[in-house]
């Protein structure tokens, strides 16, 4: 199922992912000549509306990479989590969605051709992770922004996608569980401190630079010839 905007070819369209009986919905952004695709996986009570992602995305986009910013949950589920919190750590779940939405990305015209890059946020991290664990040969890089990825647990070992995990300095709870994280991956992994920032990157400038470094990130991993690679 899926339904298109008024844009195609190019710009941004509604889409909907199957997940057995029901759908998620997403927004797929498509600009001309996409060298890469980077899909969301938002966390922590967000979703595909979420300011701090679409500032990402829109700096991806304009570096050339399609973006998917998608809900991991239904509507019904979102409003059982507004009440308990509890599906937004439910990372078994989210991971799943992430690989409904990779088996989508492969299956839809204008991105099958495309290489793909995961950007996780909070717990979305982790679903992310799990996702690149559980599709070796189709994810091709990941990036964390304020991520869990020690969440992602035994799947950390099986990553092979280079990893870009980025923190606030002042985020150090977070920090620790990013270090926790990085001792069981095998794969290429950074840790980028952004020094001043806080969890949600809320201070001036900091989440203009969390987009700047998954650009280079993405840009160095994926295909994308006009971007330099990072040093």
């Amino acid at each position: 199922m899926e339904q298109e905007g008024a844009e195609s070819g190019g710009g941004t369209r509604a889409v909907s992912v199957p997940i057995g009986p029901a759908a998620l919905d997403g927004d797929l952004r498509l600009p001309p000549d996409a060298c890469g695709t980077v899909a969301f996986a938002h966390g922590s009570g967000s979703g595909r509306h979420s300011p701090r992602n679409r500032l990402v995305a829109e700096e991806l986009s304009r570096a050339g990479f399609a973006t998917l910013l998608l809900d991991l949950l239904t509507a019904t589920e979102e409003r059982e989590d507004l009440r308990t919190g509890r599906l937004r750590f439910d990372i078994g779940l989210l991971g799943d969605r992430m690989l409904h939405a990779l088996d989508w990305l492969a299956r839809d015209p204008d991105t099958a051709d495309l290489d793909v890059g995961l950007f996780g946020a909070s717990t979305g991290a982790a679903a992310a992770l799990v996702a690149a664990a559980a599709r070796p040969p189709t994810v091709r890089a990941v990036v964390s922004r304020g991520g869990r990825p020690d969440l992602a647990g035994a799947a950390l070992r099986e990553v092979v996608a280079p990893t870009l995990l980025i923190v606030g300095g002042d985020d150090t709870p977070v920090i620790e569980m990013n270090r926790d994280a990085m001792r069981a991956m095998e794969c290429e992994h950074h840790l980028e401190i952004v020094p001043g920032a806080t969890h949600l990157f809320e201070e001036p400038g900091a989440l203009e630079t969390v987009a700047r470094l998954a650009r280079d990130w993405f840009g160095h991993h994926l295909p994308a010839p006009d971007l330099p690679a990072r040093g």
